[in-house]
């Protein structure tokens, strides 16, 4: 498939939307892949709370998921629909 290379990056994007969806969101939460003109990591669930990007301090313990999320994916974004939102993030496919 030749995704080996988006492993590292891929895992952690979806433990970042995964945990914030568990931790902020309210079930169900879904997560999809999908593979087409890039790699694309969507994460549902059923709260309307909109993510936003934080700025943690040295000491903080939390706060720097999206963060490294955006600074990992090509793009990212969130969508609403009428019972919850979408928090995506893609990737550029490796050139064969």
């Amino acid at each position: 498939m030749g995704l080996e290379q988006l492993s590292f990056a891929t895992e952690l994007i979806v433990s970042e939307l995964v945990t914030n969806a568990i931790r902020y969101g309210r079930s169900p939460i879904q997560l999809r892949m999908i593979r087409q003109a890039s790699l694309t990591c969507e994460v549902s669930d059923t709260s309307s709370t909109a993510p936003h990007l934080r700025r943690a301090r040295t000491y903080d313990e939390g706060g720097r998921g999206l963060l490294l999320v955006a600074q990992i994916a090509d793009r990212w974004g969130s969508r609403h629909f009428g019972e919850g939102k979408v928090i995506w993030a893609e990737q550029g496919l490796p050139q064969e």
